[in-house]
């Protein structure tokens, strides 16, 4: 690789899966590699990991890990919803937007019931209303588990207290709470909290524990804090082949990316330079931000030449998949000022 390519900006801000992997990730990997260990997570690899896990949530948890957040999420709503079984999540939420049916597939036929609320949050009331809706209607699916993504799509956060908040509907419902956490270290890193606050001391079951958009290779897991969960998840895992015979290879991974804090500083990161682009975008006249940065991902309204410019240029970003003119960019932990500020310019320059 020359310095050039080296020191040239990335202009991919479509999402933080384009970015690569911490060099601590791939140096576990390759620790992982050398001499033989027992299969299917009987190795020393994935006793740490679990004991890193228990170590960062402040109480003992059972860890499946996946090679997919799709997997993840599947999973655990099978785990927590019958097939007559109704899931209550925002509309905009990944589960039913972006899984192609999975969370159905898994479930057997449990049916994804989509509530609303800013910024893709789920509105307290409409969960309130649609937790007891036609319980016990044998016409009816019924209320089986709510599912809450953090961050949003919209890269909105849920502080504590909005997740215990929602969690005490569901539970006083008698439902199940199970969180989608792609982008749960970006969440801890900007709320400032624990992840015990921010899971199980809020009502969570089940965690979806997203680290491949974070500087994971393919790596990603399903915490589970009711462990009489975990039997059932189990087998749901090896028969959906998410059991792999060198797990090793994935928990190493994990183990990595939870110690020293490797987690937190890589998404502090990326949330900084999406709070960098999104104080760019708001002194320029053309921008329009949609909503407040609180995680790394932000959406702002374009001119439409603008953005046909920026894509001649060679930056990437998604911008067809909502209304006209709105886009959505992504920063990473592998993210530059150099290449926010690049962008920035570039806005600048075309908008003149």
């Amino acid at each position: 690789m020359t310095i050039a390519a080296v020191s040239a900006p990335q202009r991919i801000f479509t999402s933080d899966n384009t970015a690569g992997a911490s060099p601590e990730i791939v140096q576990a990997v390759t620790a992982a590699a050398a001499g033989q260990e027992l299969p299917y997570g009987a190795d020393r690899f994935t006793a740490a990991a679990r004991a890193r896990f228990a170590e960062i949530f402040e109480r003992d948890v059972d860890v499946l890990p996946v090679s997919t957040g799709s997997a993840a999420n599947a999973l655990s709503l099978a785990a927590l919803t019958p097939p007559w079984g109704a899931v209550l999540c925002h509309r905009d939420s990944h589960i039913n937007t972006d899984e192609c049916g999975a969370p159905e597939f898994f479930t057997n036929g449990a049916k994804l019931v989509a509530l609303s609320g800013d910024d893709a949050r789920i509105d307290t009331a409409e969960l309130r209303a649609a937790a007891t809706r036609k319980a016990g209607d044998v016409h009816s699916v019924q209320p089986s588990v709510l599912s809450i993504s953090q961050a949003t799509e919209t890269g909105a956060l849920y502080t504590p207290d909005q997740v215990r908040d929602l969690a005490r509907i569901a539970q006083d419902a008698g439902l199940r709470v199970h969180m989608d956490g792609a982008r749960f270290a970006n969440a801890v890193a900007a709320l400032g909290c624990t992840p015990a606050e921010l899971t199980w001391q809020a009502g969570i079951d089940v965690l979806s524990f997203g680290a491949t958009k974070n500087g994971a290779m393919t790596a990603d897991a399903v915490v589970v804090f009711d462990r009489a969960l975990t039997p059932e998840l189990s087998f749901r895992a090896k028969r959906a082949g998410q059991l792999t015979s060198k797990m090793r290879f994935q928990t190493a991974q994990l183990d990595a990316y939870l110690t020293d804090g490797l987690w937190l500083r890589n998404a502090t990161h990326a949330n900084t330079m999406a709070e960098r682009l999104g104080t760019g975008l708001k002194a320029l006249p053309a921008a329009d931000l949609l909503h407040a940065v609180e995680a790394n991902i932000l959406f702002c309204r374009l001119p439409q030449g603008v953005i046909d410019q920026l894509l001649a240029e060679g930056f990437t970003f998604y911008h067809d998949r909502w209304q006209p003119g709105v886009c959505r960019f992504v920063t990473s932990f592998s993210t530059t000022e150099h290449d926010v500020d690049t962008l920035l310019e570039a806005v600048r320059r075309l908008a003149v």
